[in-house]
């Protein structure tokens, strides 16, 4: 049997998606969280971990370097789900991809600057809406961009908002709800399509 190999987002999403994992039976050989290693052999010969940054993950299955994957749906609508089917939500790592500014502001009427670094999703949410946007992509603290008079608005995740309070802004205008799916290359699909898909009724009955 070939291998498969899945490829799982760092952080927030990896320590939810372990225990996932485990209730399908596949356990990492060692200790995820405390290795620098990023490929993990696992209790299951036929499947390896890699472990990586979040941007990544729909790449890598995109182009069939793994085989599956685990991924925010912010990152799949940022990459666009080229190459990959998405069969399953696993309900983990919720939150909201929103619009935010400084409180008490309204937001300028006419061109505004957006900083994010959901660069797609931002052009694609402010075109929708029929305004004009231009986008500045930040790769972190996003929070400063409005203090600083870098931007009008941001385009982030927000979870509990207390971070955005803590920086005197509030959230403004809901983009989509987010939480962590599971992603599968298209040509795996069809050439390891039996072990690809017992996994995946094997994660599906994790989450019920």
């Amino acid at each position: 049997m070939n291998t498969i190999t899945i490829a799982l987002t760092k952080g927030r999403i990896l320590e939810e998606t372990l225990p996932i994992l485990a209730a399908a039976g596949i356990e990492p050989a060692e200790d995820i969280k405390k290795s620098r290693k990023l490929i993990f052999k696992t209790n299951q010969p036929q499947v390896q971990l890699l472990v990586l940054r979040g941007s990544d993950v729909s790449t890598y299955v995109e182009f069939g370097a793994a085989d599956m994957g685990v991924a925010g749906k912010d990152m799949l609508l940022e990459h666009g789900g080229r190459g990959i089917y998405e069969p399953l939500d696993l309900g983990i790592a919720r939150c909201r991809l929103m619009t935010a500014g400084l409180k008490g502001q309204s937001t300028p009427s006419g061109r505004i600057k957006v900083a994010t670094k959901f660069v797609n999703i931002a052009k694609q949410y402010y075109a929708s809406q029929g305004r004009q946007a231009d986008i500045i992509k930040l790769y972190g603290a996003m929070e400063l961009a409005p203090i600083m008079n870098l931007a009008d608005e941001i385009v982030d995740i927000v979870d509990t908002g207390n971070t955005l309070l803590a920086n005197g802004l509030e959230p403004r205008e809901h983009i989509a709800d987010v939480s962590s799916r599971v992603i599968v290359n298209k040509a795996s699909m069809k050439m390891k399509h039996a072990h690809i898909q017992s996994l995946l009724d094997d994660f599906a009955k994790a989450v019920v």
